[in-house]
């Protein structure tokens, strides 16, 4: 690993030793150590730029499963072969991201994580098809990403099809419980990548064909101020503002909306940048609550997820969907190496697309891909109510009922 490569370990608190411990081989005999040689597995984030704070998220997430998989004794199949991290820094850049997969096919890694966003997976997975390296996609929601025929690509949470799919389906049955208070929607949204225009296209045409009234605004990422935006959405008066935006607009918007005193029945968001996450809470509890998000969520019920919860808060880390999203997608490469006992990069794809890993924090069944998706993910829908992020759908995950229309 360059100079270069090692400064990227520490640009969180808390960090710093769970990159060391991921990049060496930790907490194992030496004599099983020399025999099995470490795994190389590529980690590649946007861990400076816009998108920093998504990415490192993601990184920590990732060095965190590392950090477990080799102190529960490595890949067993491979006589506990250690995995050892190589961190490539997409700097928020797609031309960026593909340049670190370069090189990691010169470091000779096994596989990739990464690469958080849309727009820097299309090329990652690009690149690493191109060496037959497999990759799977931690965040990435454009469906693009999967519907290329690149067999080495998998991506283990939904894509925002299904999403969209699900959140429309989802805000159609609560409006109607309520009485159908909702009439209009303006859609806000970022077009500076395949996300927030994407996203805001479908819909557009889900809510469409629902009967709603439904315009759209658009903004560039990053953007600094929402002031005419909100003076929009002040004089259109939606009964309802639908942001698609990365996070850092996100807040700005509904921030500049509350200042604004700018209230409409609801937000509802579907993959919203900060539609859910405890960092925007524990920052501006009043400015959102009661915004509802259909998005990534780990299983509440799962004591794994609540345990990688706690080792995340006690690191001073948020615990963000990019968090538990990297940790899974690392801990599915480990269960796919367990079942190929191999390094070899083919024999992993040809374990990827048969797993049937059932052992994560997710609120999906076992593993199933098809054309480099997993058919059994699914979003939740999530409100902010007090100091919590609560469930509020589908049933069988739920911690609590929606508040709809939020009170005034």
């Amino acid at each position: 690993m360059t100079e270069k490569r090692k400064t990227y370990q520490i640009t969180r608190r808390g960090f710093v030793a769970g990159s060391a411990a991921a990049a060496g081989i930790v907490g194992f005999p030496g004599v099983l150590r020399a025999q099995a040689a470490p795994v190389k597995i590529g980690l590649v984030h946007p861990v400076t730029g816009f998108l920093q704070f998504n990415g490192t998220q993601c990184r920590f997430g990732a060095v965190e499963a590392i950090k477990e998989i080799n102190a529960s004794g490595g890949i067993k199949s491979l006589g506990g072969a250690q995995l050892e991290a190589v961190l490539g820094d997409a700097q928020s850049k797609p031309e960026i991201g593909a340049s670190e997969v370069e090189k990691f096919n010169e470091a000779g890694v096994s596989c990739i994580v990464g690469a958080y966003a849309s727009g820097i997976s299309m090329s990652t997975t690009q690149v690493a098809a191109k060496y037959g390296i497999p990759h799977v996609v931690d965040v990435g929601v454009t469906d693009k990403i999967v519907e290329r025929g690149l067999d080495n690509v998998f991506r283990f949470g939904p894509g925002y099809g299904v999403i969209t799919k699900v959140g429309v389906e989802r805000f159609i049955a609560m409006n109607d419980a309520a009485g159908k208070p909702v009439k209009s929607i303006m859609i806000v949204h970022e077009d500076s990548t395949p996300f927030g225009g994407g996203t805001a296209a479908l819909l557009e045409e889900g809510l469409t064909a629902a009967g709603f009234s439904v315009t759209k605004v658009g903004h560039p990422t990053p953007h600094r101020d929402f002031s005419n935006i909100v003076l929009q959405i002040k004089s259109a008066n939606p009964d309802v503002v639908i942001p698609s935006s990365y996070p850092n607009e996100y807040e700005l918007l509904v921030r500049t909306m509350q200042q604004q005193r700018v209230q409409p029945k609801g937000i509802y968001s579907v993959l919203g940048g900060s539609g859910s996450s405890y960092k925007f809470l524990a920052e501006y509890p009043e400015a959102c609550q009661y915004i509802m998000d259909c998005n990534h969520w780990y299983n509440p019920k799962s004591a794994g997820a609540m345990a990688l919860r706690k080792i995340s808060e006690a690191a001073g880390v948020h615990f963000t969907y990019e968090v538990f999203l990297a940790y899974s997608a690392v801990k599915l490469v480990a269960d796919a190496m367990e079942q190929a006992a191999s390094a070899d990069r083919k024999k992993i794809i040809d374990a990827l697309a048969a797993s049937n890993w059932s052992d994560h924090i997710m609120p999906y069944g076992p593993t199933k891909f098809v054309n480099g998706q997993n058919q059994g993910a699914q979003p939740l829908n999530l409100q902010y109510q007090g100091q919590e992020i609560e469930v509020i759908a589908p049933a069988d995950y739920a911690t609590s009922k929606a508040v709809f229309p939020r009170p005034a």
